[in-house]
């Protein structure tokens, strides 16, 4: 069983993605920003690689206006020898990877316009994975689309779009249950016409369930059998909801308990489970340590290395409970490491809380500061408590310090990304 997550990695340098508005596009331009963009992508894999991560989406961001025309770059000749570079570190890893085509990747629009863009999208996604050298088991998630006032006519121009679509679209093409439109059995019912793999996603089922009798097990196991060989590993979406935002909003972390009673249900499955969640790479990370089998005390306490002064800012409490968690090296308490963790984040921080972390990060280079770079921290901090500066600032100018001084254990903390 693999565990991944979605687009975008947190917390870890050179990995972002840019892009440009439509207006200033050029040539140049846009072959800068792909090359960028790769770089940021080997990037996340090599991550990915050393973190014990198999799973992960590659957003469709990656080649800016890749399925708009005013794109004339042939990127996937002009980049050829990083693609293959990154294509070999895949391979190698045995990493599966998948593509996710956004909302405005209609098939089933009676719009032939909507129905045009959407095909020469799912024909650019399907260039990617090409140039990637990956086999039909790395697969292109779709949702059927809209119902637009006649769900059955829909449905038919959504399988008679998908006879004209290009094979090399066809052979990674699997379709989702959506959280407004198309429920699991839906999908199901579709996937079988067209004899191509289904997506189960739990919290699109929860919010639009069309059997509430039925646990989730259930419907992964029909789903199970639209998977051929040539598919790979079954794959399902797992996500739990946001409290504090509307309905089929993704959490922003994977709450651990949860995840196990769920992982629970369905680990003697072989399945590939894809996160959706706002803190990505680090709730995949989580439910990794939380369902591996070399199970190493060491593993948690790289991970206590990364979170600790984002505790620390919250809970100074739960700060020394984790240490002491941690003391015994006989044990492996990853759900209780995960669950402090999350309890921490769920208090807020104190101005004298943040202060005092703030100094504490600043104790890394302060024999390595200009006189006039403590003396702007030390204004930063009197402006922080006067409410004259935000906490925002303050960790910008020790991000700052921290990359100059090339402070390592500090750049990969994640004090600078939980805020």
């Amino acid at each position: 069983m693999r565990i991944g997550y979605a687009c975008l990695t947190v917390g870890v340098p050179n990995t972002e993605l840019k892009t440009c508005l439509l207006k200033n596009v050029t040539d140049e331009k846009l072959t800068e920003l792909i090359k960028h963009n790769l770089n940021a992508l080997e990037n996340m894999i090599d991550y990915n690689i050393n973190n014990r991560v198999e799973l992960f989406r590659i957003s469709s961001s990656l080649i800016p206006f890749g399925s708009n025309p005013v794109n004339r770059i042939i990127w996937w000749e002009v980049f050829e020898k990083q693609l293959k570079k990154i294509a070999k570190k895949i391979a190698k890893s045995g990493m599966r990877v998948s593509m996710h085509p956004g909302q405005y990747t209609v098939l089933n629009s009676p719009d032939e316009k909507i129905v045009s863009n959407a095909i020469a999208d799912l024909n650019y996604h399907a260039r990617i994975m090409d140039s990637l050298g990956l086999g039909p088991e790395n697969k292109i998630i779709l949702h059927v689309g809209g119902v637009y006032n006649d769900k059955k006519q829909a449905i038919k121009r959504f399988l008679k779009n998908y006879d004209g679509l290009d094979e090399t679209v066809k052979k990674r093409l699997v379709i989702e249950n959506d959280d407004k439109s198309y429920t699991i059995s839906d999908v199901v019912i579709i996937g079988k016409a067209l004899d191509i793999p289904v997506v189960f996603d739990n919290l699109h089922h929860k919010v639009n369930p069309c059997d509430t009798n039925q646990p989730d097990t259930y419907w992964i196991d029909i789903c199970k059998t639209t998977w051929k060989s040539q598919d790979g590993n079954q794959k399902i979406h797992y996500s739990q909801q946001n409290p504090e935002k509307k309905t089929g909003s993704h959490s922003k972390t994977i709450a651990i308990t949860a995840f196990m009673a769920f992982y629970e249900a369905i680990k003697d499955r072989d399945l590939d489970i894809m996160l959706e969640v706002k803190d990505k790479n680090l709730s995949a990370i989580k439910c990794i340590n939380c369902t591996i089998g070399e199970k190493e005390i060491n593993q948690l306490e790289h991970e206590w290395s990364k979170y600790k002064y984002a505790v620390l800012e919250r809970s100074p409490l739960d700060y020394l409970e984790i240490r002491k968690l941690l003391n015994n090296k006989e044990r492996y308490p990853c759900i209780e490491f995960y669950n402090l963790i999350e309890t921490s984040f769920q208090k807020e921080t104190t101005i004298g809380n943040s202060i005092n972390v703030a100094q504490h990060i600043w104790g890394y280079f302060r024999t390595l500061a200009l006189p006039s770079e403590k003396k702007y921290f030390l204004k930063l901090l009197d402006q922080y408590e006067k409410g004259e500066a935000s906490i925002k600032k303050v960790k910008k100018n020790l991000w700052k310090m921290t990359v100059k001084y090339d402070q390592t254990y500090l750049l990969d903390s994640y004090y600078y990304v939980i805020i």
